[in-house]
C-alpha cells in the first residue's frame, strides 16, 4: 500500500473516534476541550428541542457523507466511518473506514487500527497504526507507542511515543513521562509538564507528585494522609530548604490544584495533605470533602483527623468507618483508638483487626498495645512478635521492652538493635540503657549519641553527662540545651548549674551547704533561667536552688516559695533551708516544724539543728537523741560537731 501523504487538515475535521477504553488508545481531536485522560461525554442539552434538533443535525450530516461515500469519496467515508465508530457501529464503520485508508487517508488508518483493537486484533491493528504514524497521524504514533510498550519493546515505545509527543499529541507526551519516569529518568518531568499544559490531569498530578518530593521537607511523607496511632516519635530535626525546594513546592501546588479542579481525586487528597502541613485546615478539608465524596478512602481518613483535632470525634467516627469499610487499615486503627479512649476495649480489638486484615501492621502493634493495658502479657508478646516480624519497629522495640520486664534481658537485646538499625529512637535510646546496665558504657554511649541525634532528648541528657565526666563543658553545654529545650527538667537544672559553675570559675556547691552564689554576669543570669524553667516543671533541686538565690538577693518571700514547694515535693534541703528562714526571722517554732520534717527525712544538719534547740530550752534528753540522729546521718563534719555536743550533754545529764 502507498503512503499516505500528509493531510493536515484531517486533525480539526472530527473524524478521530475516541474508544471506550480511552485510558489505553484514546483519539480526540487535538482541539478537544474535555480533558484528554477521560473519556468525552456527550454535550448536556438544554431542551428537548435542542436535542431533536441536534439529533436531526446528526441523522443530516451522516446521510451527506454517505452519499458522498457511496459516490466514491474518500473524505466523505473517512468521516462516515468515524461517525460509525463512535456510535459503535463496528460493522458498519469497517467498509467505510478500509476504503478512506486505501485511497491514503491517514485518520482512517488510525480509526481503523481503534476498531481492529476493539474487535480483538491487536497486531493487525498495529499495521494500521504504524501506517499512520509513518504518514504522520501523532494519534496513531502515541496508540503504537504504547502497543510497542505493552510487549516489552521499550525502545520502540520510546521512538513512538517521542514522535507523537514531539508533534504536540498530550496523550504522546503523558505515555512518553510515564515511561521515562519508569526507567527513574529525568526527563520524565518535562513530558508530564507538556501534557498538562494541555490539560492533562493525570499529568498535571504526576508532575506535581515529582515537584512535591522534591522538598526535602515533604519527602519523607509520600503516602500523604497516614498518622501514626501508636508512641509518638521524636521531633523531626529541622530539614534546611533551598528556595528551588520551595518554588518545587509551591508550583507543586499549583499543578494539584489543576488536577483536583478536574477531577482528580488523588491530587485532591495530596493537595489536602500540603495545605494542612501549612495550617490551613479550612481549605484542607474542603478537598479532602471533594475527594472522599469521590470514593478516594485515604481522603476520608484524613478528614477524619481533621475533624478529631477540631474537637469533633463524632464526625471524625462517620468518615473513618467509611474508609475503614473501603479497606483503608489507618481509619481502621482512629476507630480503634477512639473506642480504646472510650473504655470499649471489644470494639476497639474489633477495629484494630480490621486494619490488620486491611494489610496495616500497625493493627497488630495496637492490638498488643491494648492486651497489654489489660494484662493480658502473653497475647500482646504474640501480636508484638507479628508486627515485628513484619518490619514494625516501635513492634520491635515494644517487644524488647515486654522481654526485658519479664527479666529476659538476652532476649530483649535483639529486639532492641533491630528496632534502632530500622530508625526507632526510643530503641535506641533504650539500647544505651540496657548496655549501661550492663557496664559497657563506651558502647552505651554510641546509642546514647545515636537517639540523642535524632531528637531524644533523654539520649541528649545521657550523653552530656557523660561528656561532663569527661571534662568537655562546652560540648556538654550544647547537649544540655537541647535536652532542656526538648523539655528535660533534669536537662535544665544540670544546665543552670553548668552556667553557674562557669559563671564563678569553680565547681558548684552543694544544696543546702551554706554560701549561696549571688548575682552574677550574663552567664549567670542565664543560669538562673535555667534553674526557674526546671523548677517550674517541678524539679526539687532546682526549686531549692532558686531559693538560695532568691535568698542571697534578700527576697524573703520568694525564697520561701520555692523552699516550701521543694519541701512540699518531698525535697529535706527544701525543708531544711526554710527551717532557717524561720530561724532568721526570729520563728524558732515554725523552724523547729520544717527541721523536724527535714530529719526525719534523713538530713544530718536539721538533726543537729533540732538539738542545739532542745538543749537551750533544757530538754537535754531531746537533745541527746537528735544528736545521736545527726551522728546516724553525717555527713563527717555534722557528725563531729553532734557527736562532741551529745557527749557534753551526757556529761551535763549525768553530774
Amino acid at each position: 500500500m502507498a503512503l499516505m501523504g500528509d493531510k493536515a487538515n484531517l486533525l480539526e475535521s472530527g473524524r478521530f473516534a475516541a474508544p471506550p477504553d480511552t485510558g489505553r488508545y484514546a483519539v480526540a481531536p487535538s482541539g478537544a476541550p474535555a480533558c484528554p485522560d477521560t473519556a468525552p461525554g456527550p454535550e448536556a442539552a438544554g431542551t428537548t428541542a435542542d436535542l431533536d434538533n441536534t439529533t436531526a443535525a446528526e441523522a443530516e450530516k451522516e446521510a451527506r457523507h454517505r452519499r458522498a461515500a457511496e459516490a466514491g469519496d474518500p473524505e466523505s467515508s473517512s468521516v462516515l466511518g468515524a461517525l460509525l465508530l463512535r456510535r459503535g457501529d463496528l460493522d458498519g464503520a469497517e467498509p467505510h473506514l478500509r476504503a478512506a485508508t486505501a485511497a491514503g487517508d491517514r485518520a482512517a488508518a488510525n480509526n481503523l487500527g481503534v476498531l481492529l483493537h476493539q474487535r480483538g486484533y491487536v497486531d493487525e491493528a498495529a499495521g494500521w497504526w504504524r501506517i499512520a504514524a509513518v504518514a504522520g497521524s501523532a494519534a496513531a504514533a502515541h496508540a503504537l507507542g504504547r502497543y510497542c510498550r505493552e510487549r516489552g519493546d521499550e525502545t520502540g515505545a520510546e521512538y513512538w511515543l517521542r514522535q507523537s509527543a514531539e508533534s504536540g499529541h498530550a496523550l504522546g507526551a503523558y505515555a512518553l513521562g510515564d515511561l521515562l519516569e519508569h526507567r527513574s529518568d529525568v526527563g520524565a518531568e518535562r513530558w508530564f509538564r507538556v501534557a498538562a499544559e494541555q490539560g492533562h490531569r493525570e499529568a498535571a498530578y504526576r508532575l506535581a507528585r515529582i515537584l512535591d518530593l522534591r522538598d526535602p521537607a515533604r519527602g519523607d511523607r509520600a503516602d500523604g494522609t497516614a498518622r501514626e496511632l501508636g508512641p509518638a516519635p521524636a521531633p523531626p530535626r529541622p530539614v534546611p530548604v533551598d528556595d528551588t525546594a520551595r518554588g518545587a513546592s509551591a508550583e507543586a501546588e499549583q499543578w494539584y490544584r489543576q488536577a483536583a479542579a478536574r477531577g482528580h481525586r488523588r491530587a485532591a487528597l495530596y493537595l489536602g495533605t500540603l495545605l494542612e502541613e501549612r495550617g490551613e485546615a479550612k481549605e484542607a478539608g474542603r478537598w479532602y470533602l471533594s475527594a472522599a465524596k469521590d470514593g478516594e478512602a485515604r481522603a476520608a481518613c484524613a478528614l477524619g483527623f481533621l475533624l478529631r483535632d477540631a474537637g469533633d470525634p463524632e464526625s471524625a467516627a462517620v468518615w473513618w468507618r467509611r474508609a475503614a469499610q473501603d479497606g483503608d487499615g489507618n481509619a481502621a486503627n482512629a476507630l480503634g483508638a477512639l473506642h480504646a479512649d472510650r473504655g470499649e476495649p471489644q470494639t476497639a480489638e474489633r477495629w484494630y483487626r480490621a486494619a490488620l486484615d486491611a494489610g496495616d501492621v500497625n493493627g497488630a502493634f495496637n492490638l498488643g498495645l491494648l492486651c497489654a493495658e489489660q494484662g493480658r502479657t502473653d497475647q500482646a508478646e504474640q501480636w508484638y512478635r507479628r508486627a515485628a516480624y513484619a518490619g514494625h519497629r516501635e513492634a520491635a522495640n515494644a517487644l524488647a521492652v515486654l522481654l526485658l520486664q519479664q527479666g529476659d534481658a538476652a532476649g530483649a537485646g535483639p529486639w532492641f538493635s533491630k528496632a534502632a538499625e530500622a530508625g526507632s529512637v526510643d530503641a535506641a535510646f533504650n539500647l544505651g540503657i540496657l548496655h549501661t546496665g550492663r557496664g559497657e558504657e563506651a558502647e552505651a554511649r554510641r546509642w546514647y549519641e545515636r537517639a540523642a541525634a535524632a531528637g531524644h532528648t533523654e539520649a541528649a541528657l545521657q550523653v552530656a553527662i557523660a561528656l561532663l565526666r569527661d571534662g568537655d563543658e562546652r560540648e556538654a553545654e550544647r547537649h544540655l540545651r537541647c535536652a532542656a529545650g526538648g523539655g528535660s527538667a533534669e536537662a535544665a537544672f544540670r544546665l543552670g548549674a553548668l552556667l553557674d559553675r562557669m559563671a564563678r570559675g569553680r565547681s558548684g556547691e552543694e544544696e543546702g551547704g551554706g554560701a549561696t552564689p549571688g548575682p552574677g554576669d550574663g552567664l549567670a543570669a542565664e543560669g538562673e533561667e535555667w534553674y526557674e524553667r526546671a523548677a517550674e516543671q517541678g524539679h526539687r533541686r532546682a526549686q531549692v536552688r532558686c531559693g538560695m538565690l532568691a535568698a542571697a538577693r534578700g527576697d524573703v518571700v520568694k525564697a520561701a516559695r520555692w523552699y516550701r514547694r521543694a519541701a512540699d515535693a518531698g525535697s529535706r534541703n527544701g525543708a531544711f533551708n526554710l527551717g532557717l528562714l524561720y530561724a532568721r526571722e526570729g520563728s524558732e517554732p515554725e523552724a523547729a516544724l520544717w527541721w523536724t520534717r527535714a530529719a526525719e527525712a534523713g538530713h544530718g544538719r536539721a538533726a543537729l539543728r533540732l538539738a542545739l534547740l532542745a538543749a537551750r530550752r533544757g530538754d537535754l534528753v531531746d537533745a541527746q537523741q537528735w544528736c545521736s540522729e545527726a551522728v546516724k546521718l553525717g555527713p563527717p563534719e555534722v557528725a563531729e560537731r553532734a557527736a562532741r555536743l551529745r557527749d557534753a550533754l551526757r556529761q551535763e545529764l549525768s553530774a
